[in-house]
């Protein structure tokens, strides 16, 4: 069962049809009509108002089959649609048997030189806006200079294909998957709105005549033109229906949807009868409102045919007319008079619905049908173009394209993030005791897996048509617990109080906590401690009256008024000088925004009053043990040491044995993996690197990003 939505800028409509002796069988249709103005030209404006539109859409199909609905095919539109057209030719070793392969590779080739050409020209005009492929249609093949309009199971060696590929900005593609996915919808194709509507309303054995068809709907009129049996070109108009309701809420100061049903009566009462924004029940004749749209409507009919003419090359021998807006009265006959065309050669399409599709219990004869049927006959009798195929976990990748792509942006094109692909160790717990921090990590991310084509990959690596990708998001690592009994000495110490109340050692501890913790001392430590104690009276009395001197390479105190040379400092001390070490617990990113990088890992020499007593350890708990980063370690503590983008990073041992990942170092590296900035680029020993790639002690490691 194929299952189509035609999100449009006035109404949204579904259909449900089977594929039954190469036509489609249409079961079932709703439609129900924007209650405010949520999509302007054609584009989504208002995702959450739309979303619940089609899901009302949704909700009765799905009451009228008894089943589910999970999977949808969409077409996209909208005023910023642009059209490429080129040739490609591929001259095979010799003469051979054409498959599907070769003409996926012709195909694959054309839309790529298209593309680059179109990145070009954006680059040229300083184009800050993205485009995304969403479409193409073969315009001709050639087989050793001969036109074929197929070239599959026929031998030769020279391949050509000329075709027109169809972009759209990404706002407007990715706003329309992110409507789907809220109402539970999975999009299995897309294809452009006036590609469905042409193979709706003109088969294929109708396109050796020169037609064009123009799609009127409320926020743009879509143009096709084919000839020769193939589609010839796209291209749309900014003006459609919304500009005739327009028109009418302005001369009658009516809101729009009075408008609307306005519009809607001129073709079916004599007089309309309607009340206005200041409660006047008023009434105007057919006529009357027919001249008043008189001008509007003249100048949407000169569009069009600018527009027709612009696409085709001049008038065509045959035009038809769908969508809501062909119906307006006094359109059709404005169109033929601009293009100067015959009146028996204009006409509203939906007679020729009936060779690709049929119902029982609906009239499938009606121009507004002409996008959803085109959508659910595209998709049912395979007209969609789709010769770049990639495969993610089994099943076909929603594609976005945009010139060439990674595997990187394949991933986050159908919907993982950087924490899927990256990981994240479990969240720390960061508590104070004694007046310092002590901080329990959480523990390790696994790493997510990924492989092309059966073989190990690399996020930079750039995807072909026919790739098979495998991917295994990363596991998050668990978040850090502890209780009261966690903290060091807390069995045999005199008390211990969690934020200044005395608690069982089972309590669980929070972030921010604050511990006091007494310890028992023998007589030697007490009497030790009481000229230490006098001694540091007389220093803080003292402090006051001294001058700090601090050159950044030594401090000097001395007496107010005293003068002393400062002694330089001798060449040994400074090869005494230990190499600096990049503390990982520094450099990560704060876990929780009210708990700052230095409140977490603050330096003890940077404290004011604290006496400059050396290297000094910062104890952090992981995985139930607590290791010692300092300058001052201990050797018999196991560590793992690498140099991180040319400083030296010393990291715990896993409990679990496991070694680092290339992926455990972007945490360390300072990029915001949440609000990334450019592509991440990996580098171990001088080499590319992946990153489920185990590290190795002493490994050179570079984790750097670079902007788009």
């Amino acid at each position: 069962m194929i299952f189509a939505l035609d999100i449009g800028t006035r109404s949204v409509i579904g259909m449900l049809g089977v594929v039954e002796d190469d036509k489609v069988r249409v079961i079932a249709i709703e439609k129900e009509e924007h209650n405010e103005r949520a999509m302007i030209d054609g584009q989504i404006e208002n995702i959450e108002k739309v979303a619940v539109l089609a899901g009302k859409v949704k909700k009765r199909l799905e009451s009228k089959v008894h089943c589910k609905l999970k999977r949808v095919c969409v077409a996209a539109a909208g005023r910023a649609l642009r059209t490429k057209r080129t040739e490609y030719e591929i001259d095979l070793p010799s003469k051979q048997l054409i498959d599907e392969e070769v003409i996926s590779r012709l195909e694959a080739g054309a839309v790529g030189k298209i593309e680059e050409a179109f990145d070009a020209e954006n680059g040229a005009e300083d184009e800050a806006r993205r485009f995304y492929l969403v479409g193409y249609t073969v315009c001709q093949y050639y087989l050793d200079q001969y036109r074929m309009s197929s070239l599959k199971d026929h031998r030769g060696q020279k391949v050509k294909v000329d075709l027109i590929a169809t972009f759209l900005p990404s706002e407007v593609v990715e706003s329309l998957y992110t409507t789907m996915n809220k109402i539970g919808l999975e999009v299995v194709s897309v294809t452009l709105e006036p590609i469905a509507a042409i193979n709706a309303a003109i088969p294929e054995n109708l396109r050796l005549l020169n037609l064009v068809l123009v799609d009127i709907g409320a926020g743009t009129s879509d143009i096709a033109a084919c000839t020769a049996g193939s589609v010839t070109g796209y291209t749309m108009a900014t003006m459609a229906g919304d500009e005739i309701t327009e028109t009418i809420m302005k001369e009658y100061l009516v809101d729009f949807r009075t408008a609307e049903a306005m519009k809607a009566q001129i073709e079916q009462a004599e007089e309309v009868a309607f009340t206005d924004i200041l409660g006047f029940e008023r009434k105007a004749s057919r006529d009357e409102v027919l001249r008043c749209i008189h001008g509007t409507s003249e100048l949407l009919s000169k569009e069009i045919a600018e527009k027709v003419l612009e696409v085709n090359g001049g008038a065509p021998s045959a035009l038809f007319l769908a969508g809501g807006g062909s119906k307006l009265a006094g359109l059709k006959e404005g169109i033929t008079a601009a293009l100067q065309m015959d009146a028996n050669r204009v006409a509203i399409a939906g007679n020729n619905f009936r060779l690709s599709a049929v119902s029982d219990e609906y009239d499938l004869n009606n121009p507004e049908y002409a996008t959803p049927l085109g959508i659910v006959v595209s998709s049912g009798l395979n007209l969609i173009n789709d010769s770049f195929r990639v495969t993610l976990n089994g099943r076909s990748a929603k594609l976005f394209r945009s010139g060439s792509f990674t595997a990187l942006n394949l991933l986050m094109m159908n919907g993982y993030n950087f924490q899927d692909i990256l990981g994240r160790p479990g969240t720390s717990l960061a508590v104070t005791v004694n007046g310092k921090r002590k901080v329990f990590y959480g523990t390790s991310a696994q790493p997510a897996s990924l492989f092309i084509n059966k073989k190990e990959g690399k996020l930079s690596t750039v995807i072909n048509a026919g790739d098979c990708i495998d991917f295994v998001p990363a596991v998050p690592g668990v978040p850090a617990r502890a209780c009261l009994g966690d903290i060091e000495g807390a069995s045999e110490c005199l008390e211990i109080t969690l934020n200044g109340v005395f608690m069982p050692l089972d309590t669980p501890l929070k972030i921010g906590d604050i511990i006091r913790i007494r310890m028992p001392k023998d007589e030697t430590e007490e009497k030790e401690d009481e000229p230490a104690q006098k001694e540091d009276d007389i220093a803080g009395e003292e402090v006051q009256e001294k001058e700090v001197i601090d050159d950044g390479q030594l401090k000097l105190e001395f007496e107010a008024g005293e003068e002393r040379e400062p002694e330089p400092v001798s060449d040994a001390r400074r090869e005494k000088e230990p190499e600096p070490v990049f503390d990982a617990r520094r450099e990560r990113e704060p876990e929780f925004e009210f708990l700052t990088e230095e409140e977490l890992f603050d330096d003890p020499e940077d404290e004011e009053g604290m006496e400059d007593n050396g290297p000094e350890s910062i104890e952090e708990e992981t995985d139930g043990w607590t290791a010692d980063i300092s300058e001052d370690r201990d050797p018999d503590k196991p560590e793992s040491v690498f140099r991180l983008n040319g400083e030296v990073i010393r990291l715990p041992r896993k409990a679990d044995g496991n070694p680092y990942y290339l992926m455990d170092m972007i945490q360390y590296s300072g990029i915001n993996t949440r609000n990334p900035k450019g592509k991440i680029n990996l580098m171990v020993n001088g080499e590319p690197g992946m990153f489920q790639q185990p590290l190795k002690e002493g490994d050179q490691i570079i984790v750097e990003e670079e902007p788009l």
